[in-house]
């Protein structure tokens, strides 16, 4: 039984596109391809918002002196 976020669709897809995707992803199959390509895209939005998140003035508090009393320690 397929997980309850899982279910059969169908649309045209570019397999030169697949191909390059399965090769720089290590996948072999076409759904396996998608699931890792989406967590990709995933991750990438994450990341992209950590970094956003650390360049942000005193995200980290480093001008605090109670925060950075013991950051050497």
């Amino acid at each position: 039984m397929r997980p309850a976020t899982r279910r059969k669709t169908s649309f045209a897809v570019d397999f030169t596109k697949v191909d390059a995707a399965k090769h720089i992803l290590g996948t072999t199959t076409l759904t396996d391809t998608v699931d890792v390509a989406l967590d990709e895209i995933i991750k990438l939005e994450q990341r992209q918002r950590l970094v956003e998140l650390l360049f942000a003035p005193d995200a980290l508090e480093l001008g605090n002196p109670d925060v950075m009393a013991g950051a050497w320690r």
